[in-house]
């Protein structure tokens, strides 16, 4: 019994807590996490009838905001990742690079099974080779940009309004 009322207080706690939580995520945080969903939103894979896998690597900087579903809904399942090898096998329909080189990036999804991957990118301020989407983020100013070579290779297809916002807008 006095373990039930301890239970009870300690999720009680834990879900006071929540609102403090999401309050905490930072505007830069917050700017991310709102890019990253809506490109995500206005994204459509050929054969997937739930909400995508994103694939999270853990050097980002934004792991765990874009990881976290308690703070709100999000139109991704989010996957956290580690490794190449857990890359490999978590059978993903996207993928958020934080620290890992473009070069890594392309490597990477040529070893993938064949299929339609979105791909973003915290650290590819050229976006040249890599990542179709690519987070500019100064100072609180987030941004993306588009490589339409990688975002045409990559089997998804991206409303072309987000396309549009790629080249003048600006989050802060």
């Amino acid at each position: 019994m006095i373990f039930s009322h301890r239970l009870i207080f300690l999720l009680t706690l834990l879900l006071a807590g929540l609102p403090l939580y999401a309050a905490s995520m930072t505007n830069e945080a917050k700017s991310v996490r709102s890019i990253v969903s809506g490109i995500v939103s206005y994204t459509r894979w050929p054969s997937l009838s739930e909400p995508p896998r994103l694939c999270i690597f853990s050097s980002s900087r934004f792991a765990s905001e874009l990881g976290d579903s308690h703070s709100g809904s999000l139109p991704y399942q989010p996957v956290i990742i580690r490794s190449e090898q857990e890359a490999l096998t978590a059978r993903c329909d996207g993928f958020y690079f934080g620290n890992e080189s473009p070069t890594y990036q392309v490597e990477l999804t040529n070893k993938y099974p064949s299929k339609a991957l979105l791909l973003i990118a915290e650290q590819n301020p050229e976006c040249i080779i890599g990542s179709a989407f690519c987070l500019i983020i100064n100072n609180d100013e987030v941004r993306f940009s588009v490589n339409l070579d990688a975002l045409s290779r990559s089997g998804v297809r991206v409303n072309p309004d987000v396309l549009m916002l790629a080249r003048n807008q600006k989050h802060g």
